[in-house]
This record gives structure tokens, sequence and C-alpha cells, in this order.
């Protein structure tokens, strides 16, 4: 299974931003797939995910109303849409799969590389 992060970058608050997440060899056909992020010093969290069965959708209470996750079924890959960023948004951004879990960081199974996403003026 491969997952490839991309999209992160500098922008100021109140900025938009789109990740990316494109993946390959995930088997079976109901997972869980999304996005964590871990800001220095602080523990790995989940901000969304979105389930293959259903097109379920979890987002933390920081990002609600202001991420959006959605996917291409076409192009496998998943994308988060992050509009009104604040500095508190700065992480790295992980994109995630899983067999067993949208929002648990350790029932995630397969972890992509991270991408730098820092918000400020």
């Amino acid at each position: 299974v491969q997952l490839q992060a991309s999209g992160g970058g500098l922008v100021p608050p109140g900025g938009s931003l789109r990740l990316s997440c494109a993946h390959s060899g995930l088997v079976l056909d109901s997972y869980a797939i999304g996005w964590f992020r871990q800001a220095p010093g602080k523990e790995r969290e989940g901000v969304s995910c979105m389930t293959s069965v259903g097109s379920h959708t979890y987002y933390a209470d920081s990002v609600k109303g202001r991420f959006t996750i959605s996917r291409d079924n076409a192009k496998n890959t998943i994308y988060l849409q992050m509009d009104n960023l604040e500095p508190e948004d700065t992480a790295v951004y992980y994109c995630a799969a899983s067999y067993h879990s949208c929002t648990v960081v350790t029932a995630q199974d397969y972890w992509g590389q991270g991408t730098l996403v820092t918000v400020s003026s």
C-alpha cells in the first residue's frame, strides 16, 4: 500500500490550501482514509477522514466548518480543502488508511509521508 501526500506550504492566516493523497494497493473494499496532523511538541491527532463505503465523514471539532474532505475514486485520491486557516493549524499533515478505524491514530494500518503546512504572516 502506498499513500502519497502533497500540497503543503506556507499560507497567511485566513488563507487556503488543498492537500492531496494519492493511494494504491488497498485490497479490501471497506476502509477508512483520511488526515492526521502533528504540531511541534504535540501528539498526532485526527483531522478528518472518510469511509470507503457510504462516504461517511469525520471532522475534528477544531476544523469543522473550515476543512472539507473529498475523494476522486477515478484517481484513487482524497483531498483536504482547508479554508480560513489559523496559526494553530500549523503542523505536519499525514495521510493514513485503516481497515479498522477512521479516527484512532494507533489503529491506522498505513501512513504516507507528511506534508508541512505552515500558517503564518
